[in-house]
């Protein structure tokens, strides 16, 4: 409940933390996960003291309960062992500290993690976030390798090492981080995100050796999946041994199977580069020279044709052609115009034959008015009328005389 409060009426340190301790009295008990982080069993005493801690947050609270129930379970629950427990939440008010009462613990096993980490696996995949399409090809040679590990341990030393005898020259930048227990899902994450946001940074591998499925944890956390999957710059996932099979292999771009088989993916072979450069010019050599040898039998054979070797009896052979096509085409114009010489004489002398001219010179003549129209029959003249008779030489005035009695 609210308390009236002022400068001038304040409230005793006492009566707060009573009133904060009446509050947590109404929580009632609750069942916990998470990871034990602190484990004290003094000898003879009657209470046991634990801290509890969240894996993926850094955030942990202090556990109390009676010796027989931890020593029903203390065969099997050590510092780092995962535990659901029903507690209470407990505010011990003249320190004023909140701490939890548990009253039953029971170890998470093997099996009830992987039951866990399926579901979590089928809700991630339902969101898309282990598509394939979402995958990304990693850079043929990257410019700078983000590595997150483990300090100086085994798996930073195979990714280092197996890189660089595969490229010298291959540049590294090293986020070192605890890869199991408490704090390492933060700690993970963080190194990722710094990775990720770095200019030069082309690819990053996270690498960390075997373990159990429990020291695997970490890297089946949601908040880190969810982390690799915003990533901007692809990233390889190297945990563990062949078995392994973290969440993060799913969601990476590519999946290593140790962190040396990371080194082998992230960075070609010297070695095997300057092979293959060598057989490429190899090869191309003998395509070059293939072709080469090729245009030259081609230019060998062109060249060794009459035609190359003799050009100028192609003209010749033409000119004798165009000559004789000369002499053939006067010819046939000679004849023709022959024939159409003798054709036009005799066109012209049928003509001559046949025009008024001639009939004149044979002795007739023909009559004409003045106006030059032909008198054709006697009935269209007139007596005493004058005409003109057109003989081969000239013309002759003529009239017309009266018909004789007899018609003549």
């Amino acid at each position: 409940m609210a308390v009236s409060t002022s400068a001038e009426t304040p409230v005793p340190v006492g009566e707060v933390s009573r009133m904060i301790g009446g509050w947590i009295d109404r929580l009632g008990a609750v069942w916990v996960e998470g990871q034990i982080t602190q484990l004290s069993r003094r000898p003879g005493a009657g209470v046991v003291f634990l801290t509890l801690r969240d894996p993926s947050r850094d955030v942990s609270i202090t556990v109390t309960c009676f010796r027989q129930v931890f020593d029903a379970v203390a065969d099997v629950v050590t510092e780092g062992a995962r535990v659901v427990m029903l507690a209470k939440p407990e505010w011990y008010a003249p320190r004023g500290q909140l701490s939890l009462r548990a009253s039953e613990i029971r170890p998470v096993g093997v099996g009830e993690l992987l039951v866990r980490l399926e579901r979590l696996k089928k809700s991630l995949a339902a969101e898309g976030l282990f598509a394939a399409e979402r995958k990304r090809r990693l850079p043929f040679l990257p410019k700078l390798v983000g590595l997150v590990c483990g300090r100086a341990s085994a798996a930073e030393r195979d990714v280092l090492e197996n890189a660089r005898l595969r490229w010298p020259a291959v540049r590294f930048e090293v986020r070192n981080v605890p890869v199991q227990g408490a704090g390492a899902v933060p700690r993970v994450v963080e190194a990722v995100r710094e990775l990720d946001a770095h200019p030069e940074v082309d690819v990053i591998v996270v690498a960390r050796g075997g373990g159990s499925v429990e020291d695997l944890l970490p890297f089946s956390d949601e908040e880190l999946v969810r982390a690799v999957a915003a990533c901007r710059t692809p990233v390889v996932s190297a945990i563990g041994h062949e078995p392994d099979s973290p969440l993060l292999d799913l969601v990476a771009d590519l999946r290593a199977s140790t962190p040396t088989d990371a080194a082998k993916k992230v960075v070609p072979d010297v070695g095997e580069e300057m092979v293959r450069i060598q057989q490429l010019r190899e090869r191309s050599l003998r395509v070059v020279n293939a072709m080469l040898d090729r245009e030259e039998r081609g230019l060998e054979a062109a060249v060794s044709r009459p035609s190359m070797a003799r050009p100028h009896t192609m003209v010749l052979e033409r000119e004798a052609e165009v000559r004789a096509l000369l002499d053939r085409s006067r010819r046939t114009l000679r004849h023709e115009l022959d024939r159409a010489g003798a054709e036009l004489e005799h066109t012209l002398a049928r003509v001559v034959a046949l025009s008024p001219a001639a009939t004149l010179q044979r002795g007739y003549a023909v009559l004409q008015r003045a106006d030059g129209t032909v008198v054709r029959s006697v009935g269209e003249v007139a007596e005493g009328e004058a005409l003109r008779a057109r003989v081969a030489d000239g013309v002759l005035p003529v009239r017309v005389e009266p018909r004789a009695a007899d018609g003549g």
